[in-house]
């Protein structure tokens, strides 16, 4: 009996010694820490733009929270504005880059389709002449005679039509509003990604679609750009009032110095004097030689189409019909196959380049040194790649200028490498 009291007594404070250590036991677990979730500031601007962020609870009492002024939401409200604005014009631009792309190949379809049936119409047409001067008489000769006299005209009237519009010109035109309108969307995408857009941003971009269209139109009828002008002149595809150098983006220093202002008048000036220069006279050239050409294609399919018609009274006639429709295929021919309208269109483009290059770099130094909101080292960098140089090239070029200036030596080198 006293056994089992004494082992019930071990069993009593044994039990209770467990249950005392397993008390301490869940007393002694360490306290968890407390996770803090920041939230990042795009978030925040997300929740502001949605109006939800009244609605959001922190997760501790005592934690940061991030304070938001009035302003900063204004301006958030504002940006977005701005930003919608401009996914809406950067959908318009690349809409029409599309449309000047297939409509660039169409007309490039018109050149060679035009092209190859014109030149079939005139050799079946000098053929049939050829056949009727030698010999027969009657019905035969009749029916050779007409059908040579109606193909040599359907060739002068389409002829005229082609030289007309130029169709080797109108496609040439159309891959230049494809290349300039996905540059401008390279630059609106450029813009939403690195900057706060403003309200200059949007007006800038509206006037450089609408510069666009007026330059290079889609339609033939009424908005055709003159292909034969008195006077040869430069592509002109950005609006005069263009702010070359946007000033609410680039803050900070500019870097502009004395020796950057006098390499970059040292550019304009060989610009102006070899490229812009030389452009011109090409495309004053090819110019005259497209005109020339255009008037002596039709010109001599309508002197074959008489001739023609008078085969059968005489030797000459069948001569002049022939040998003038040989040389209305080669002209033809040698006008379009050879894109002499491209060749045209291209050096216009090019001309054009050269004077929005002098036109940039002239906005940028008549800017004074407060209002320049673009970094001149930033700058070189843009005219040198534009120019295809690198950047001790670039002013390899400009030292080079100025000491042929004052040894009155003509600069033998142009500005730019790629064209």
């Amino acid at each position: 009996m006293a056994s089992l009291q004494t082992s019930g007594l071990l069993f009593s404070s044994s039990s209770s010694s467990t249950s005392s250590k397993r008390i301490n036991a869940a007393i002694s677990v360490p306290k968890l820490p407390k996770i803090r979730f920041p939230l990042p500031r795009n978030s925040i601007k997300e929740m502001i733009l949605r109006g939800s962020f009244s609605n959001t609870v922190p997760l501790e009492k005592n934690a940061a929270t991030t304070t938001i002024d009035e302003p900063f939401i204004n301006s958030t409200a504002a940006s977005a504005k701005e930003i919608s604005q401009l996914y809406a014009i950067l959908e318009t631009v690349a809409d029409r880059a599309e449309m000047h792309k297939n409509v660039g190949e169409q007309r490039d379809n018109w050149n060679k389709l035009l092209l190859n049936s014109i030149n079939m119409i005139t050799l079946t047409a000098t053929t049939m002449a050829g056949v009727a001067a030698t010999g027969g008489a009657g019905a035969p000769l009749l029916a050779l005679r007409l059908s040579s006299t109606l193909f040599f005209t359907a060739a002068t009237g389409m002829l005229f039509i082609m030289n007309k519009i130029q169709p080797s010109q109108l496609a040439e035109e159309q891959r230049n509003a494809t290349k300039l309108f996905r540059q401008l969307q390279s630059q609106i995408q450029t813009t939403l990604a690195l900057y706060d857009p403003a309200e200059l941003d949007v007006k800038d971009a509206m006037d450089n679609v609408l510069a666009l269209d007026k330059a290079y139109p889609l339609p033939l009828l009424g908005k055709m750009m003159e292909k034969f002008p008195a006077k040869f002149e430069p592509a002109v595809w950005w609006p005069k009032s263009h702010d070359f150098h946007r000033k609410s983006k680039r803050p900070g220093k500019n870097e502009w110095s004395e020796e950057l202002e006098a390499e970059m008048r040292e550019v304009i000036e060989v610009i102006k004097g070899k490229d812009t220069e030389d452009y011109m006279r090409l495309g004053n050239l090819a110019l005259k030689i497209n005109k020339i050409l255009a008037i002596s294609g039709p010109l001599l399919t309508g002197i074959a189409a008489a001739g023609s018609a008078f085969v059968g009274n005489g030797s000459w006639a069948a001569i002049v019909a022939v040998a003038a429709g040989a040389l209305a295929t080669t002209v033809n021919t040698f006008e379009h196959a050879g894109q002499v309208g491209m060749v045209v269109e291209m050096y216009r483009n090019c001309a054009g380049f050269f004077s929005l290059m002098e036109e940039s770099i002239e906005s940028a130094l008549e800017e004074t040194e407060l209002e320049r909101g673009e970094d001149g080292e930033m700058f070189e960098m843009k005219v040198a790649l534009q120019l295809g140089r690198s950047l001790s090239e670039l002013r390899e070029l400009a030292q080079n200028s100025s000491s042929s200036r004052i040894y009155g030596i003509e600069v033998d080198e142009f500005a730019s490498k790629l064209f």
